[in-house]
C-alpha cells in the first residue's frame, strides 16, 4: 500500500513539467544624452531609478514567452546621464500545471531565471557607456508577486463592498 501511495505521488510530481527552451535578448537600448558634458559633473551624486515589468505571451499549448523589462535611468542633478533599457526574454515549457500554479511559475520562477542575464546586460551597457559600474541588486520576485496578489484581493474586496 505504501508503494501505491509513493507511486501516485511520484506520478503527480512527474505530470507537472517545466523546461527552459531558450534565453535571449529581445531588445536593448542605451542613451547618454548629456555626454560628453555629463562626464565633467563630478560634484553631484548620481540618482538611479529602476523600473521592472514583465509580460507573458502564450506561444502554444505548453510554451510561453516571458519578457522581463529592466530600465535604469541615472540622473545627475536634473540632467539624464544615461538610460539603459533591456528586454530579456525566455521561452519556457510548462505542462501539467493547473492555472494558478502556472501563473505563479510564470510570475516568479521565470523572471528569477531571466534576471541575472538582464543584470549583466545592464551592467555591460552602463560600463561600456563610460560610466562607473552599476550593479542591480537581487530582486525578490516571489515577494513582488505576493504583494501584487494581495493588492488584487484588496481591490476585489473593495469593489465587492461597493457593489
Amino acid at each position: 500500500m505504501a508503494e501505491t501511495t509513493n507511486g501516485a505521488a511520484n506520478g503527480q510530481a512527474q505530470q507537472a513539467q517545466l523546461s527552459l527552451q531558450k534565453i535571449y535578448v529581445k531588445d536593448v537600448s542605451f542613451e547618454a544624452p548629456g555626454s560628453p558634458h555629463i562626464f565633467q559633473n563630478q560634484a553631484s551624486q548620481p540618482n538611479v531609478e529602476l523600473s521592472l515589468s514583465q509580460r507573458v505571451t502564450q506561444l502554444g499549448e505548453t510554451a510561453f514567452e516571458v519578457v522581463l523589462s529592466v530600465t535604469a535611468t541615472c540622473k545627475i542633478e536634473d540632467k539624464t546621464a544615461y538610460l539603459a533599457e533591456v528586454q530579456q526574454a525566455g521561452v519556457f515549457g510548462l505542462a501539467g500545471f493547473d492555472a494558478p500554479s502556472r501563473e505563479t511559475v510564470l510570475a516568479t520562477y521565470c523572471p528569477n531565471v531571466l534576471f541575472p542575464y538582464a543584470r549583466q546586460v545592464v551592467s555591460d551597457l552602463v560600463q561600456n557607456g563610460g560610466f562607473p559600474p552599476f550593479f542591480l541588486q537581487p530582486i525578490n520576485f516571489e515577494a513582488l508577486y505576493a504583494d501584487q496578489q494581495r493588492r488584487r484581493m484588496e481591490s476585489a474586496q473593495g469593489t465587492g463592498a461597493n457593489a
